[in-house]
């Protein structure tokens, strides 16, 4: 009897980045700006300190190449924090070709990657249109499956979450614009889904003045208050689509870490049983 305590599993959030943070200029980090390396170190430490804490045990970081050194760290017991997947960057560059895009993901393997990130869309600021090719698409993610790794892609047009199915990547992250017509096709695929709700959207919003001296247009808060309702709509119809295999992700950013579980009660307010959560 643990009175107003509940034990649960070890939880997992599925798309962290557990490399950024506010920087003693009151922003963003930045290469660019006056942090050292120890200070970057700390504040990345104390990000994976706050998730543990949370009750997440295991996040998949895609990504950053500060992920390695934070993943083995961990592994060594040195500092507390979830065991680390990482895809160590995002693939994204247009200008490549498919066999590029191929010898771009086996080099990333070959530097310690446990999984594939790429960009197959837009950001949400900017409208989410398709960004690489059917081709490059299939390149990157015929070539992860070739290596033994998953391939998580950031799509969030229905275009590119209905391309990156088709081209047989493994995992789609945001799919805030996905209709009914991508979320069967995923369904039949067998791709996994990671949709996001609200956290992410509303840690921007929450965090106004850090994020607009970031860099941050009213724009782009106009955009991310307009998606919340977006992406609650669109994950009801997620969990109500037969065989869609629909997972756990917040994509934590800076002020976010440790506060991942907000997501799960946005997923019960937007209409999931609270143990499906």
């Amino acid at each position: 009897e643990l009175g107003t305590a509940t034990v649960l599993p070890g939880l997992i959030d599925a798309h962290v980045h557990p490399g950024w943070y506010i920087n003693r200029d009151g922003a963003l980090h930045s290469p660019r700006d006056s942090d050292t390396p120890v200070q970057s170190a700390l504040s990345r430490a104390g990000n994976l300190y706050a998730t543990v804490m949370a009750g997440f045990t295991t996040v998949q970081s895609v990504g950053g190449p500060e992920d390695i050194d934070l993943r083995d760290a961990v592994d060594r017991w040195q500092i507390p924090g979830p065991r680390i997947l990482t895809s160590i960057t995002q693939v994204s560059d247009r200008r490549l070709t498919p066999d590029s895009l191929r010898s771009v993901v086996r080099f990333l393997k070959g530097q310690g990657a446990d999984v594939i990130k790429l960009f197959a869309s837009a950001g949400l600021g900017a409208g989410g249109a398709q960004t690489l090719s059917d081709q490059q698409l299939a390149a990157i993610c015929g070539e992860a499956k070739a290596q033994g790794l998953r391939s998580v892609v950031h799509a969030i047009s229905a275009a590119s979450v209905r391309a990156a199915t088709l081209a047989g990547c493994t995992e789609i992250e945001h799919g805030t614009f996905a209709t009914d017509a991508e979320l069967k096709l995923m369904a039949d695929h067998g791709t996994i889904f990671d949709p996001q709700v609200c956290l992410v959207f509303q840690n921007y919003i929450d965090h106004r003045d850090v994020y607009t001296r970031s860099g941050f247009t009213e724009q782009a808060f106009d955009a991310l208050a307009k998606a919340i309702p977006t992406a609650t709509e669109m994950f009801r119809r997620a969990i109500a689509t037969p065989g869609l295999k629909v997972i756990f992700g917040t994509d934590a950013v800076a002020l976010a870490h440790g506060h991942n579980a907000d997501e799960l009660l946005c997923r019960v307010r937007a209409g999931q049983s609270p143990m499906d959560a």
